[in-house]
């Protein structure tokens, strides 16, 4: 099991002396699954744009998310290390900039101009009242959705008529077909005005005023995340039961939110038809910085990367979230285009979001460094490097609850010490210390528990001991880990996150907005 360590792809060399790649766009969407992109295989929904950048590149199909939350997963991509290492394991911790070195701060000090336009997750706001100078992040630009409502009471939107139903102007009960969209409603926007579209055009805007410059920017799209939001223009562009509805098996019972039960058919359906529609208007957005990439001659040079923090689950094991270890969610979309990269190549190799920062630090011939914990996979996209038994990790520290994949299998590990957290609780109570073992080449949607089956005890116990290896080898307080602890109680230990707010014996604080962080 050595071999499948974070280090056993050793390709962390140094810059390349010349490099054709000037600049980076990431474009990164919030809860997308794999399963609603053309280019991985789903026919109904219109992805031309993320298809398009697959067709012209690489598309990675086992690409696993270091955590199934927006903000520890954001944070640890754009430093290229585990939530443990970063801080950032709760929704609404803030990201401590002094403590870490993003992907900005590294290509801004080699003179590149930065940009992060749309959701960042930084969590500043939580000490909006005390700061004396914002953290930068390094970022020269950050435009949010702060920028998109000044930006409206300067330019008033076209009024939508009152007889258009949308999400403004019919009554609801709020429940979870409302915050799901089950009636597949619009925003009160036409795509003219609509917040994504104004991303992309200030990333367009981005681009034009630094097509002679060395830059790398960071589009991030609320879609889809949930309420599933699109303009009107897109409203009933698909059939909701033309679109496949998974069903939950036996395995999932114990682990289905009470929010989900009372669901009735016609509303899943809803809330997966209002996610496809998403998903369409998100990718248009796509396409118009690939557009100016193209106009501006920039293609040539330009490494494009289209990813997402996490997947989502929509009706798999019987829920709509992405807070779980099932492939569904804790996969993300993973596709990039470039040059050197041959076009239309699928790589079946196991990799983690984590891999990015340092791949593109190969990429366009910058030094690397040592904070990084992912790993180089430009050997690999090149076809001169092996990751042939590779693991992927990933945590959950709101359900203390961490993760190793390979090719094969899947160990999850959980101190089931609480409910599910963030509104998602079972109602059966915390489940106690759970070891979960699934074989994904036999059993792929993860039906069959195998932790507890004889022959398979030896696969579980080496999977956990990998986990533990790699909690041991990456998180920065291991040193300081109580001595005598057994492999499963050293696993508990690592598993309770040190957010803000955690102290020993007591609940983890949660923060949120209007609540004073020390209360």
């Amino acid at each position: 099991m050595i071999l499948l360590t974070a280090g056993a792809f050793s390709c962390r060399e140094s810059a390349r002396e010349e490099s054709p790649v000037r600049s980076v766009v990431v474009i990164i969407s919030d809860d997308h699954t794999h399963r609603v992109i053309g280019c991985y295989g789903n026919p109904r929904v219109r992805t031309p744009h993320i298809d398009r950048i697959a067709s012209e590149g690489v598309l990675f199909s086992r690409a696993y998310a270091s955590a199934p939350i927006c903000s520890a997963s954001r944070q640890s991509i754009l430093t290229g290390k585990y939530p443990h290492a970063t801080g950032v394991n709760l929704l609404f911790t803030p990201f401590n900039d002094e403590q870490n070195y993003t992907m900005a701060e590294h290509l801004q000090a080699q003179g590149f101009a930065t940009a992060i336009i749309g959701k960042t997750h930084f969590n500043d706001w939580i000490y909006q009242d005390y700061w004396e100078r914002w953290p930068g992040y390094g970022f020269d630009t950050l435009i949010d959705e702060g920028d998109w409502r000044r930006h409206l009471e300067r330019h008033p939107p076209r009024q939508v008529p009152p007889h258009v139903a949308t999400r403004e102007n019919v009554p609801h009960l709020n429940n979870t077909a409302w915050q799901k969209n089950a009636r597949m409603l619009p925003v009160a926007f036409y795509e003219e005005d609509s917040q994504g579209t104004f991303l992309a055009e200030q990333a367009v805007n981005f681009i034009r005023s630094h097509a002679g410059e060395r830059f790398f920017l960071w589009v991030a799209f609320h879609e889809p995340h949930a309420p599933f939001s699109f303009p009107v223009e897109y409203a009933g562009r698909y059939d909701p039961e033309s679109l496949p509805l998974p069903e939950a098996t036996p395995e999932d019972e114990r682990w289905i939110p009470d929010t989900f039960r009372d669901l009735t058919e016609e509303e899943r359906r809803g809330i997966i038809a209002s996610y496809y529609t998403s998903v369409e208007y998100m990718d248009k957005n796509v396409g118009m910085i690939l557009d100016a990439l193209d106009e501006l001659g920039l293609d040539e040079n330009t490494v494009v990367v289209y990813t997402s923090d996490q997947g989502y689950l929509l009706n798999e094991h019987g829920r709509f979230e992405k807070h779980t270890m099932w492939e569904e969610s804790i996969k993300s979309p993973l596709v990039l285009k470039g040059p050197e990269i041959n076009p239309g190549e699928r790589l079946e190799e196991v990799v983690e979001l984590v891999d990015l920062a340092p791949t593109l630090f190969g990429m366009l011939g910058v030094p690397s460094h040592d904070a990084l914990q992912g790993e180089n996979l430009l050997p690999l996209i090149l076809g001169e490097g092996d990751l042939s038994g590779r693991a992927a990790f990933a945590e959950y520290l709101e359900d203390n609850k961490a993760m190793v994949a390979t090719k094969k299998w899947k160990y999850i590990f959980t101190t089931g010490k609480r409910d599910l957290g963030l509104g998602y609780a079972t109602g059966k109570g915390p489940s106690g210390v759970m070891h979960r073992l699934y074989d994904l080449e036999k059993d792929p949607g993860e039906t069959t528990n195998l932790a507890f089956s004889g022959e398979h005890r030896h696969i579980a116990d080496s999977l956990r001991g990998l986990m533990l290896e790699w909690f041991m080898e990456t998180h920065p307080q291991a040193a300081y880990m109580p001595s005598g602890l057994d492999t499963t109680g050293k696993l508990i230990w690592f598993c309770e996150p040190r957010d803000v707010g955690d102290e020993p014996g007591s609940e983890l604080q949660r923060i949120f907005e209007n609540e004073e962080p020390w209360k």
